[in-house]
């Protein structure tokens, strides 16, 4: 696909994802997510030539002009929208693929200093919002979402929303998802939560068993004076309105 055509798609996409674009002069010149795509096709392309060092310096350029990293190494899809931007940053081996965006501070990174593919791979139509970490070589699927401030460290199924540090899913398939065990959410005190847990259990039992043969140890109570006096009352009440000449004239006594 020619690059005119290129730059065409990322036009419409930005009218069609934010409503703040009012006219094409405005997204042509005040848009650096733009602008940071469009020329890291440039920069690909040279890495991919063998021209690296001029792929990686002019890289650096442009991080300065829009304050987002791109490696030149890193595979871009279609139609990409990186909105206001600042702060992104891509690494060498991230894959993103098409109709994917991204907001400020987004870091898709790499967790050491490891070889072969150590960044993330993003899915079609990925949404991850502003400040969002996703690290190491994982995928998020297609059409998933990544909540502001999420740290994520492991794959996401299509179609899912994670929030959380680390991120744990909180949608799947349009559904809300319930964190029934502190193991789903893989949070570093999850083992002291797991812990207090069972400890509650075990607790809880223990002091039924003991309810439960207190009661069986304390012996019946008798009734009280006043329960005997209620019942005698009510009894002869009753004796009382059923007789046929009775005539009640107030609760007396």
């Amino acid at each position: 696909m020619n690059l005119v055509r290129l730059i065409r798609e990322d036009i419409r996409c930005v009218f069609e994802r934010d409503p703040a674009a009012t006219s094409k002069a405005m997204v042509l010149l005040c848009y650096p997510g733009l602008h940071a795509v469009w020329v890291h096709r440039i920069h690909h392309w040279l890495w991919c030539k063998k021209f690296k060092l001029l792929a990686r310096v002019l890289s650096q350029i442009t991080r300065f002009w829009t304050g987002i990293e791109i490696h030149p190494a890193a595979r871009i899809g279609r139609r990409l929208f990186i909105d206001h931007g600042m702060g992104v940053v891509i690494g060498q081996t991230a894959i993103i693929g098409d109709d994917v965006t991204l907001y400020q501070g987004v870091t898709l990174g790499g967790t050491g200093k490891g070889e072969g593919k150590r960044h993330p791979t993003l899915c079609d139509g990925v949404f991850v919002g502003n400040n969002a970490n996703i690290l190491g070589n994982i995928t998020i699927g297609e059409h998933s979402r990544v909540g502001a401030g999420s740290v994520v460290l492991r794959d996401v199924p299509p179609d899912s929303t994670v929030v959380g540090v680390p991120a744990h899913i909180v949608y799947q398939g349009g559904k809300r998802v319930l964190i029934t065990d502190p193991r789903d959410v893989s949070d570093p005190l999850s083992d002291v939560i797991i812990a207090l847990c069972d400890e509650v259990k075990r607790l809880k039992a223990r002091v039924e068993r003991l309810d439960g043969e207190l009661q069986q140890a304390m012996p019946e109570e008798p009734q009280s004076a006043l329960a005997v006096e209620e019942e005698e009352r009510a009894t002869y009440r009753s004796q009382l309105y059923s007789r046929s000449d009775y005539v009640n004239m107030g609760e007396g006594i």
